[in-house]
């Protein structure tokens, strides 16, 4: 298969290449930023140096710690387009759903409006609210390409008189596009109908994330694409019930308002929050958050046709999906028919491939039909697409039963 014609390798201001500031494994291709994040070197050796500093003096850390996360909350809030006062870090999006969760008081009969883009755990727990009070989750159908008319129109037929909540993706997941949720949580607060905006995948894509996304109360994943340590996202909200608001663990800062009570959870390792700010800082210092988005846009356009390009000649469907409002770094590319048709499949795709070529993905499933979501950061570089395409193509279409004459070349490098 002929090689893909990508962007040159980024460099650092060092000139050195991009991803020779990541501590990933040379063996592995990665294609899948999006699930889990990567770590520059230099983050994971300030974390270290954070930890020693804890294991060194446990007695003089701890006690100081909310004073460390208070500082690094001012430092990272301002990222999203929010103030400090007003954010409060916490492990992960879901927990920040939770957290929310936990606050609210329902009625019997009222409803909560979720997408069928939604992720999964935040669902999850909008059903476990529901039943808690005997309230109803109904499911807001978007198509895949729909407008942003279209889709602000959808939450408005699906609303009535009993919606309280609404939960709304400002980037899904599963489908790599973007929602209005501004204009959606505009909408809900001219009816009293309240917002929780789940922006996991914002920080970093969207500039001023959480102004940009609205609600009344919005978080989002820093260990996403800001590169943080895994365990780091923020939860903003300037509600008027904001105090309301509890962390998961009970700890000694119980005593203080929001956000400071979140500051202090224990022995937790809360060097994922106090490194945040270096990641977000080494990215602006080596290549500036524009530039990044940018590059991103670049490279995932041209994977994307690439990996596209191997398919189309035994597809039905045009693979590659022109969404209508995507993401910098995100791409939707439809499998061949059979595969990865439902979440399971999905997931038993992504390790099955991992296993047998070495190449990291993401499969993702709508409506019964699969995709490759592709993910890239400034690290990827075209021969990953070429991996892909060499390695994993055919292995997709042997799984269909295509016959093509190709074989997968199933060296890990």
């Amino acid at each position: 298969m002929t090689a893909t014609r990508s962007p040159a390798p980024l460099r650092l201001s060092s000139f050195a290449r991009a991803r020779d500031a990541w501590p990933l494994d040379p063996a592995v291709v990665h294609l899948n930023h999006g699930s889990f994040g990567a770590v520059p070197t230099a983050v994971v050796a300030h974390q270290d140096a954070l930890r020693r500093r804890a294991d060194l003096s446990p007695v003089e850390w701890f006690p100081r710690i909310a004073e460390r996360v208070r500082e690094a909350r001012e430092r990272t809030a301002p990222f999203v387009g929010a103030r400090a006062d007003d954010s409060a870090f916490v492990p992960n999006a879901s927990a920040a759903a939770t957290v929310v969760y936990n606050a609210l008081q329902l009625k019997v009969g009222d409803e909560i409006l979720v997408t069928d883009h939604g992720y999964g755990a935040v669902t999850m727990g909008a059903r476990r609210l529901a039943r808690r009070f005997g309230a109803t989750v109904k499911t807001v159908s978007v198509p895949l390409l729909a407008t942003d008319d279209e889709t602000v129109q959808h939450f408005e037929d699906a609303r009535t008189d009993h919606t309280r909540l609404i939960v709304v993706d400002q980037i899904t997941s599963s489908t790599a596009r973007r929602f209005p949720t501004r204009r959606i949580t505009e909408a809900a607060a001219d009816h009293g109908i309240r917002t929780l905006v789940d922006g996991a995948h914002a920080p970093g894509l969207i500039p001023n994330a959480a102004i940009a996304g609205g609600g009344d109360w919005w978080f989002g994943n820093m260990h996403k694409w800001p590169c943080a340590p895994r365990g780091s996202a923020l939860l903003v909200t300037q509600a008027d019930d904001r105090q309301d608001l509890w962390p998961l663990i009970d700890s000694w800062g119980a005593p203080e308002p929001f956000p400071g009570r979140f500051d202090t959870q224990g022995t937790i390792d809360a060097t994922t929050y106090l490194s945040t700010p270096t990641a977000i800082e080494f990215i602006e210092r080596e290549f500036g958050w524009a530039a990044t988005r940018e590059a991103m846009i670049e490279m995932a356009d041209a994977g994307a046709e690439a990996i596209a390009g191997a398919l189309r000649p035994y597809s039905t469907d045009e693979p590659l999906t022109a969404l209508p409002a995507p993401v910098p770094s995100m791409r939707l590319i439809r499998l061949p028919p059979g595969l990865g048709a439902t979440r399971e499949d999905a997931d038993e795709l992504r390790m099955q491939l991992l296993d047998e070529t070495g190449v990291e993905t993401a499969f993702t499933s709508f409506q019964g039909v699969g995709y490759y979501r592709m993910s890239v950061h400034l690290y990827t570089e075209g021969t990953d697409f070429d991996a892909f395409v060499e390695r994993c193509v055919p292995q997709l279409l042997q799984r269909a039963g295509i016959r093509t004459g190709i074989h997968s070349s199933t060296t890990i490098i």
